[in-house]
């Protein structure tokens, strides 16, 4: 993970810089919207989060849909015959400290933990899960699958091993599985093996040229290693964060060099194997949209890249949807932030995260939006050398107490209800003086989602016209909700 947590950072980002909206207004409830008038045509149901966590995720009273369009609430309009990109799912990455931490709770705590991360009827029902290929910043200790004694090169990938991930990443994911078999897993390595790169280290520099082939075939055995284990591997990176270097495993990779290792080693080597594991580039900050777009623009590499990754700790969410504007065929994935102690009130980390990362990046064409650490325990580890106060989606103590952190609502929002397969579809805007902010989906079964967050500090009353009709109903201050209905 980018550790780029300095003040001005975090203020650019706008984890420090967070107020709530209108602090001046009065914070009394709006009076409640008058009862409809036309027939009732259906019902909506309605799950609510708010800011000072009176409400969790919990499911709130049915809303009417009325065959009826009068209105004088703020109004938006949902139109299903307008549908953009396919959603791919949501969730985080399953690191090897949380793989540790999960694998060594007592059965019956592991199993309840995973089915309210994983199961759809009683829990989040996450759908995606990024790992590393090999050690990251979080994991016990620097590894990759091919490593050698000093001097030593292994061109056949003879002594290629996943035995390290077999301890407790392997065993956690064979037990979502079994929760959601359809699980989608992207990888993507911090570094590759000290003996392939310039400065012969796990520790910055990059991958040697002559190297590039024999790399693209540790990612082939990466993939039927896990295979072998019953474990499909969705994606893959080159290289996560290719531009940062820090005293833990990275590996720098300049535009340029992505673009040859992946048009003429890495893609041709998943044809040549049948690998059907899609191959996503950058895998980045917002803040250097040219890297990916000149790998796009790269005739050879563009066949051979199904999409371009985001992370969001430099940057604007918008860089997405310049890269979707310049290559609308290409499928874009947001795949790491994380929350920690420099930034600890929930309802500020409620709002910014909904509004910038679930539907600023989903607005911005994003098939994905992948938090960080999905699990770490009260000390903020087991660390390798990187961030010493990052937090996980949920925070498991060495007493086996199990938190929910601020990240598991923002997920559960969307994971829980926007299923893979569905699809964004349009909706108007709220008036930018209500502080209402929202985004809507269609999932495969034809149900309709619809995320409403409300940045003020006073509850608003709003009204949906859709094909069925419209429904209104009242969102707290400070709060999200989700509403589905078919």
């Amino acid at each position: 993970m980018n550790l780029f947590k300095n003040i001005t950072l975090l203020a650019g980002i706008g984890i420090l810089s967070l107020s709530c909206s209108g602090d001046e207004e009065s914070s009394y409830p709006p009076p409640a919207p008058p009862d409809p008038i036309g027939e009732v045509v259906g019902t909506a149901e309605i799950w609510a989060t708010s800011g000072d966590q009176s409400k969790l995720l919990s499911k709130q009273s049915d809303i009417d849909i009325i065959d009826n369009s009068e209105t004088d609430n703020p109004t938006i309009i949902i139109n299903t015959s307008e549908r953009y990109q396919e959603i791919a799912g949501f969730g985080a990455a399953l690191t090897g400290s949380s793989a540790y931490l999960i694998n060594n709770l007592a059965a019956s705590q592991k199993t309840a933990l995973l089915n309210d991360l994983f199961d759809l009827e009683d829990g989040i029902g996450i759908s995606y899960v990024r790992m590393s290929i090999g050690a990251s910043d979080f994991s016990l200790s620097d590894y990759t699958y091919n490593d050698l004694l000093q001097g030593e090169e292994d061109p056949n990938l003879t002594q290629f091993s996943i035995e390290e991930d077999e301890k407790h990443i392997v065993p956690v994911f064979r037990n979502i599985l079994q929760i959601y078999p359809e699980l989608g897993i992207m990888g993507s390595p911090w570094s590759a093996p000290a003996w392939m790169k310039t400065n012969h280290s796990l520790h910055g520099g990059s991958l040697s040229p002559e190297w590039y082939d024999v790399y693209a075939n540790y990612f082939v055995n990466y993939i039927e290693a896990y295979a072998a284990h019953g474990i499909s591997i969705d994606a893959i990176t080159p290289q996560n964060e290719p531009l940062h270097v820090a005293g833990y495993p990275t590996m720098r990779m300049e535009a340029e060099a992505q673009a040859e290792f992946i048009k003429n080693s890495l893609g041709p080597a998943f044809e040549e194997e049948g690998i059907n594991t899609k191959i996503i580039a950058y895998d980045h900050n917002f803040d250097v949209p040219q890297y990916p777009l000149s790998i796009l623009e790269d005739e050879e590499a563009n066949p051979y890249v199904d999409g371009i990754a985001f992370h969001a700790y430099a940057g604007n969410v918008s860089a997405m949807g310049t890269v979707h504007n310049a290559f609308p065929e290409k499928g874009l994935y947001f795949t790491e932030i994380s929350g920690g102690e420099w930034a600890t009130n929930f309802a500020d980390n409620l709002k910014w995260n909904i509004k910038n990362i679930l539907i600023g990046s989903t607005k911005n064409w994003s098939k994905t939006a992948l938090f960080w650490n999905l699990a770490l325990n009260e000390n903020h580890g087991p660390t390798n050398n990187g961030c010493q106060d990052c937090r996980g989606v949920v925070t498991i103590a060495s007493s086996g107490d199990i938190e929910r952190n601020v990240e598991y609502y923002v997920i559960g929002h969307f994971s829980k209800f926007v299923r893979p397969g569905a699809h964004r579809i349009a909706s108007t805007e709220f008036a930018s003086s209500t502080n209402l902010s929202s985004v809507a989906f269609e999932n495969v079964d034809e149900s309709k989602v619809l995320v409403v967050l409300n940045e003020s500090s006073s509850a608003r009353n709003f009204s949906v016209k859709t094909g069925e009709g419209i429904f209104s109903t009242s969102i707290d201050p400070n709060s999200v909700v989700t509403i589905v209905w078919k």
